[in-house]
């Protein structure tokens, strides 16, 4: 799946499937890319977005389902897509990558 992202936009610079103790599964880094954060805060990066995701899916029964969240930095923009109750794809892109590419990675996750 994270293979498949990059394949999607050579502005994607992350993209990683996620457990709930903040393991990365599959995926990481592009080829070529240096990460902007340590090995120690990708993990607590990790670690937080499943904390926000999980905030999110208190309010479920009122709003439904999340499909996915966005943020946007100074230096990049991260997605944060639930891949089932037990992964979230986590990506990250370039600040000036088109912001549709979302529905393609909704596709590539749920068809």
């Amino acid at each position: 799946m994270s293979d498949d992202t990059f394949e999607l936009d050579m502005k994607i610079r992350f993209a990683a499937v996620c457990d709930r103790s903040g393991q990365i599964i599959c995926g990481g880094m592009r080829g070529g890319t240096k990460s902007l954060l340590s090995p120690d805060q990708t993990k607590t990066s990790v670690l937080q977005a499943w904390n926000r995701w999980k905030l999110r899916d208190t309010m479920e029964n009122s709003i439904g389902k999340g499909k996915y969240a966005m943020a946007e930095y100074e230096k990049v923009r991260r997605f944060t897509i639930p891949v089932d109750t037990e992964h979230l794809l986590l990506v990250s892109t370039e600040v000036n990558a088109d912001l549709n590419m979302i529905y393609d990675i909704l596709k590539l996750i749920h068809g």
